[in-house]
This record gives structure tokens, C-alpha cells and sequence, in this order.
């Protein structure tokens, strides 16, 4: 009796689930195909892909005391989005100033065009009050005593800078209360002379000034949307946690600054050159970081300086496609519902490629997004198609279901690494009626790959600089 009554539950389940598959999906006829179907696909519930409208803490990830919380801008979890002058972007407004970094990568690494000779008397004015892209900030401390500020992290810049007091020029509007070296008692100006003032060169792509009544280095740097930074370069004490501090911090002090920045204060520099903050920070460290960013904008991520026990990470040696700032990728090959996709490995090695926290939407060669996209739509067919949204070609209205398949995405890197993408970091939504895949197409296959932070989704990503590698594991956040 036992016996049968556990094949008539095992019967009744098997025909409950094959209705529920035939009503919100498509009919599977056998057991097999429904474990293939489970493997190759995410079963998503529609909801959860939208942000929800107060902030939810992740309590996943390393914390340690050098952990900081990483947090969307344009999410209930930011402060930035306090005050009378929130200033909410479009979705438009995100994809286009995300293509303006995009070509500004392109510029900077290929060399073909040089940047601009930077003269804050001829350098565009753009209005802060426009929140730009969907990049993350976290809150450090700057000065004696400190003064909390919002950075915009960045793995594809290479200088810290912040807006200080007075604004000879022009300052942007930001939440925080503009830093005054002169109420510091650790600041100090970095004179003309110095190695540290002339290495800007590099790290900024403009020559540095100087002061002449205090022989002060000055710094200059340009963004690929016409945002910029002009000030003094200085040292000053930084506090990364309560309990961690970093004294003799080299930094930017901007006393002209215009552009996108969404209401931060600034921007810390996560590159590779000797001025970011990984390699000024490398004794303490060791050259060694992760974080994790949120599956949307109302959950919070980390980033964590110095190594953590990650054993579920997997690592793919860095390639040289990075330059002297930024961290290069080597990917060999993308598998879309199960299907290795017939893309050659020199469709990628061709532009090389990197990965960057400050891009949104990854850029893909058009001979590799062509067949991604043509794949995704074979297992998406079931769905009504939905409107293009600038450079994301491929959307479909899902506001008719409560449950949906979404064809698994998994990137292989070299070293024998394969990474599977969550629903996140495959989707971007605007909302239910116009949900896309996250990808576009460069202009040519010789243009750098950039595999951008929507795929980097409650991954954790850890980077061993010292190593020559970078670590991905599945579930960092949520």
C-alpha cells in the first residue's frame, strides 16, 4: 500500500506540473525535456525583476572591516535621491550617456584620438543636476576631521577627486557638504616638481599645471560625456571604514568641476595605474578587491578591500587588452539555453576585451551579438515582441505572465572558466511591458569588447591584481 500510494502522489505531481507548464509556458512531453528545460532556462517571477520601492539590505558577501556598502544612485537605498532637486533619469537618458563612455574606452584605447588639451576656459559647461548613467557609489570619509562623501567607484578610471571648497569656477550640485581642505589638518598640496605631480600625464591624458604664486600641481581630467575636474592635487587622510584608514592618500580637489555625476561628490578610482587607489594602497591591501552589485536598484551590494575567504570563486587569468587602466578579459566563447554559439574565439581576441564597473550595458563584437541575439530570440519566441529602446534592439512585453523562462547566458573565459549570468545580469527592464536583453553590438568586430556591470549582477567579482587574475562567483549578493 505504501508503494502505491507514492507512484498515485509522484502521477498526481507529474500531472499538475505538466499543466501548469502547458497553461504558462509550452507543453513538455517528457521528463527528460523538463530537466533540460530546468537546466537551460530561468524560471523567473516577473515581479522581481523590478526594484522595489524601499531599500532591502543584502546580508550575503564578505564583511569585514574594510567592507563598504555599494549602492545604486538612482535607488531608495541612495541618499543622493533626497532633496527637492531629484532629478530622476530616463532609461534613454541612461543608454545614451552609456554610449558616450563606451566611444570615450574605444578612444582611449585604441589611441586614435587623442584626448583634448584640457583648459577649463574651453572645456564644455554640462549641467550636474541631470543624473547620468547607472553606475554605484560607496561613502568614504575624507580629512581631519572627516568628512563623509559619495564616490562613484570606478574600475575604468584611474584618479580619486572630489569637489572642494571654494569653487573657483563652478561646482556641480551634490547631497554632501563640499569638502574644505582649509578646515583639514591633514591636507597637503602636492608641489610642482614632484614625481607624484607629473605621472598624472598618464593617468589623465593632460599634461599637469602649476601654480604660480604656490607652486602647487594642478590636475585636469575629462570624461567621455564632457564631464570634468580641474584642481589641485593633494594628499589628505582617507577613511574607508571607522576602523581603517589610509594616511598620505593622493587625491584630486576639484575646484571646477561640470558634468553628470548624479549628485556624488566625486569618484574613486579602482584602475590600474600607480595613482588609483589599488596600487597606492597596495602594501595595506595587497593590490586585492571585491564587490558585488545588487540584482536591482533597490538592493544593496559591497566592496571589500583586501583578500576574503571566497571558495566558490572561480579565477580567469587578466589579459592584456586592459592597458595601463583598465582590466582585461579574455573570452573564448558564450553559451545561450544549453548551445555553445558558433562564434569564433578571434571574434573576441580580435579588439580584446575588458570588464568595467562603470559601463552598463555589455558590448559585444556585431558578428557575436548577431548569433546571441538570433539564440536568446528562439528561446524568447513564446513571448509578444515589445518596442526597441535605443541601442537594446531585442525586448519583449511580459506583462502577461506571472512566471517566465528566460534562456541561461554563460560566458567562457580563459583558463577553462565558465561563468552562468543570473536573470539579472541577462535583462534589462524598463518596465513589464519592455523588458530587453542587456547586449549590444559595437560598430566592428576589431572595437574592445567591454563586458559591462548589468552582467556583473550579484556576482562576485574579485580582483587579484598582485595575481594577474579576476575571480567570479555566482551568488556575491542578492
Amino acid at each position: 500500500m505504501p508503494f502505491q500510494i507514492s507512484s498515485f502522489l509522484l502521477v498526481s505531481i507529474a500531472i499538475l506540473f505538466l499543466c501548469f507548464l502547458e497553461n504558462n509556458f509550452a507543453i513538455e512531453t517528457t521528463w527528460e525535456d523538463i530537466n533540460r528545460h530546468h537546466q537551460n532556462f530561468h524560471l523567473v517571477q516577473i515581479n522581481s525583476l523590478l526594484p522595489s520601492s524601499s531599500c532591502s539590505s543584502s546580508t550575503k558577501g564578505p564583511k569585514t572591516k574594510s567592507t563598504l556598502d555599494v549602492i545604486h544612485k538612482h535607488g531608495p537605498c541612495s541618499q543622493l535621491n533626497n532633496g527637492k532637486t531629484k532629478i530622476l533619469p530616463t532609461h534613454n537618458d541612461i543608454l545614451n550617456i552609456d554610449k558616450e563612455r563606451v566611444n570615450y574606452i574605444h578612444n582611449k584605447i585604441s589611441k586614435n584620438k587623442k584626448m583634448e588639451e584640457l583648459d577649463s576656459s574651453n572645456l564644455p559647461a554640462k549641467s550636474g543636476s541631470l543624473i547620468g548613467s547607472g553606475n554605484y557609489f560607496v561613502v568614504v570619509g575624507l580629512g581631519s576631521p572627516k568628512r563623509d562623501l559619495s564616490l562613484i567607484f570606478d574600475t575604468g578610471s584611474d584618479l580619486t577627486w572630489t569637489q572642494c571648497q571654494p569653487c573657483a569656477r563652478s561646482c556641480y550640485k551634490q547631497q554632501d557638504e563640499i569638502y574644505d581642505p582649509s578646515k583639514s589638518t591633514s591636507y597637503q598640496n602636492i608641489t610642482c616638481t614632484t614625481s607624484e605631480c607629473t605621472q598624472l600625464s598618464t593617468a589623465t591624458g593632460n599634461e599637469p599645471g602649476c601654480a604660480k604664486l604656490t607652486n602647487a600641481c594642478i590636475y585636469g581630467i575629462q570624461y567621455g560625456d564632457q564631464s570634468f575636474s580641474v584642481g589641485y592635487f593633494g594628499r589628505e587622510r582617507l577613511t574607508v571604514t571607522e576602523k581603517d584608514t589610509v594616511d598620505g592618500f593622493l587625491f584630486g580637489c576639484g575646484q571646477n568641476n561640470q558634468g553628470l555625476f548624479g549628485g556624488s561628490a566625486g569618484l574613486l578610482g579602482l584602475g590600474r595605474h600607480p595613482i588609483s587607489f589599488v596600487q597606492q594602497t597596495s602594501l595595506k591591501y595587497h593590490k586585492t578587491f571585491s564587490y558585488c552589485l545588487p540584482s536591482t536598484s533597490s538592493a544593496i551590494g559591497h566592496l571589500t578591500f583586501g583578500a576574503t575567504s571566497n571558495n566558490y570563486v572561480k579565477y580567469t587569468p587578466f589579459s592584456t587588452a586592459g592597458s595601463n587602466t583598465f582590466y582585461g578579459l579574455d573570452i573564448v566563447g558564450i553559451t545561450v539555453a544549453g548551445t555553445k554559439l558558433s562564434i569564433s574565439s578571434s571574434t573576441f581576441s580580435s579588439g580584446g576585451a575588458i570588464i568595467d564597473s562603470g559601463t552598463v550595458i555589455t558590448r559585444l563584437p556585431p558578428t557575436a551579438y548577431s548569433v546571441l541575439r538570433d539564440a536568446f530570440k528562439k528561446g524568447m519566441s513564446k513571448y509578444p515582441p515589445a518596442s526597441a529602446l535605443s541601442l537594446l534592439d531585442t525586448c519583449y512585453d511580459l506583462s502577461g505572465s506571472e512566471m517566465v523562462y528566460i534562456p541561461k547566458i554563460s560566458f567562457a573565459f580563459g583558463g577553462d572558466v565558465s561563468v552562468d549570468l543570473p536573470a539579472s545580469g541577462i535583462l534589462y527592464v524598463v518596465t513589464l511591458k519592455q523588458v530587453c536583453l542587456a547586449f549590444a553590438a559595437n560598430h566592428d568586430d576589431s572595437d574592445l569588447t567591454i563586458f559591462g556591470n548589468v552582467q556583473q549582477r550579484t556576482l562576485e567579482v574579485v580582483y587579484d591584481v598582485s595575481g594577474g587574475k579576476i575571480g567570479f562567483g555566482s551568488g556575491g549578493c542578492k
